[in-house]
């Protein structure tokens, strides 16, 4: 808490109309202000300073990306199933990057230049 105590302090302020000095003054009990910390919102700047730009995303953001790399993977499948059969195959799709994510995870999509499995396929479509 002492690295971010001004965004906490700012914090309190704003979501619960409560001074940081109250606790230093006694008049505010440590639980309580355990509890408050505890629950602030995750747009709140304490939360933002501590997580960074993890806590900007929320359950929709990622179910958003998730549906923008699948949607990417079907057209590239498409494309790679239905292009001249001489024709260089067309680049795989680069998934969208999340918060904490150093680099990109492909495990679950296909690999750099080379056309689908028939086992890629499948989990694919499975």
């Amino acid at each position: 808490m002492e690295e971010h105590a001004e965004a906490l302090e700012a914090d309190l302020l704003r979501y619960y109309g409560v001074d940081l000095l109250d606790w230093h003054r006694e008049a505010l009990s440590s639980r309580r202000l355990a509890v408050l910390v505890r629950h602030l919102p995750p747009d709140s700047a304490f939360v933002r300073t501590r997580e960074g730009e993890a806590a900007e995303w929320g359950l929709t953001d990622h179910l958003l990306a998730a549906v923008v790399d699948h949607l990417a993977i079907a057209n590239w499948m498409f494309a790679s199933a239905n292009r001249d059969e001489y024709a260089d195959p067309p680049e795989a799709p680069v998934p969208v990057p999340r918060p904490g994510a150093e680099a990109a995870d492909t495990s679950d999509g296909p690999g750099e230049g080379h056309a689908p499995t028939r086992a890629e396929l499948a989990r694919f479509f499975g």
